[in-house]
């Protein structure tokens, strides 16, 4: 019999993926106890003496752990809610899925980069018309190698969309808060007070950060009106980041040449959301991050974390709870 190197709670609720992560986890030979409490007043039992956990923590199940010292979040970036202040000052170490979709979501955001170069949300509407009109020649493209792309949050999913703009010869700009140093694909990284100064240079502004008090509306309608009008925006993040009232009013005035937006201040977007109609609009269902291997990327992170959990080591994606990522 393995021994017991430390207890960790699934919280519920469970689906038949949690419970092959769970059975995964309990066969490592790292030797992790792991309790499937199915119920909150369940979970608040067994977290008295656990270690660790996984999901979402209701304040009634943090309040019951004695001995907790890992959280192992559901979500690349979990909704708002997932840290409330009790959560904040526990001394639990959080860490969470991010760079599970670099790939996937670097991928969605060159879809629009390249629609919108190549006139796509001009004649996507035309095709529902069955119009057949292009526009004069040499008009309605943009060539990338002599575009500059401004990305908000130089993150794994930010890198990605960086050295993918690179590879099309564009000029990138970060703007993080965090990062140090270039890496591949920027060509120059700035701090997040620059933010106004840097929208005047960019042709598309591509946005993936996550939702923190920080960050919540920060794309409203006087940052949009310094970009370029000629510039388009991405947000590929979190929906709370632009304030869409104001985009729908900027595109309607021509303040920019138009968005391409996977995720919205309010989700599902009501069939009678303005931006449905906004000129010049690209919309995707919060679809940027789909794409195969998503649940063994899962696994694979918490089961690292595990072994290095109790190994004692430094575990990885580590939240900095107050800013929620």
């Amino acid at each position: 019999m393995k021994n017991v190197a430390f207890t960790l709670v699934m919280l519920p609720p469970h689906n038949d993926v949690r419970r092959h992560w769970a059975a995964r986890i309990a066969a490592d030979e790292t030797g992790v106890r792991v309790l499937q409490p199915e119920t909150t007043e369940e979970a608040v039992r067994d977290i008295a003496e656990a270690d660790a956990a996984f999901g979402t923590m209701a304040p009634e199940v943090l309040a019951a752990a004695r001995r907790l010292r890992w959280l192992q979040a559901p979500n690349a970036a979990p909704p708002a809610g997932f840290y409330y202040p009790e959560l904040i000052a526990h001394p639990v170490v959080v860490t969470n899925f991010r760079e599970i979709f670099n790939d996937h979501i670097g991928a969605h955001i060159m879809a629009f980069v390249l629609a919108f170069a190549r006139g796509l949300h001009y004649y996507l509407p035309q095709q529902m018309r069955r119009q057949y009109a292009p526009r004069p020649l040499d008009t309605g493209v943009l060539h990338l190698p002599e575009c500059t792309a401004l990305i908000l949050g130089v993150g794994g999913i930010g890198s990605e969309a960086a050295r993918l703009c690179k590879a099309f010869g564009m000029r990138v700009i970060g703007i993080d808060g965090r990062r140090i140093g270039l890496g591949d694909g920027l060509d120059e990284l700035h701090s997040s007070e620059r933010l106004d100064d840097e929208l005047p240079r960019a042709d598309f502004v591509i946005m993936t950060i996550p939702h923190t008090p920080a960050t919540e509306g920060l794309m409203h309608r006087e940052r949009l009106r310094r970009m370029k009008q000629s510039a388009f925006l991405i947000n590929i993040g979190r929906g709370m980041t632009v304030r869409l009232d104001d985009l729908v009013a900027a595109l309607h005035a021509g303040e920019i040449a138009g968005a391409a937006l996977d995720v919205f201040e309010i989700e599902p977007l009501p069939a009678d959301h303005a931006l449905w109609l906004a000129p010049n609009v690209l919309i995707t269902p919060h679809t940027a991050g789909f794409g195969p291997y998503l649940d063994d990327r899962r696994l694979d992170i918490i089961l690292d974390n595990c072994r290095r959990f109790a190994a004692g080591q430094p575990l990885r994606n580590v939240v900095d709870k107050a800013v929620w990522f």
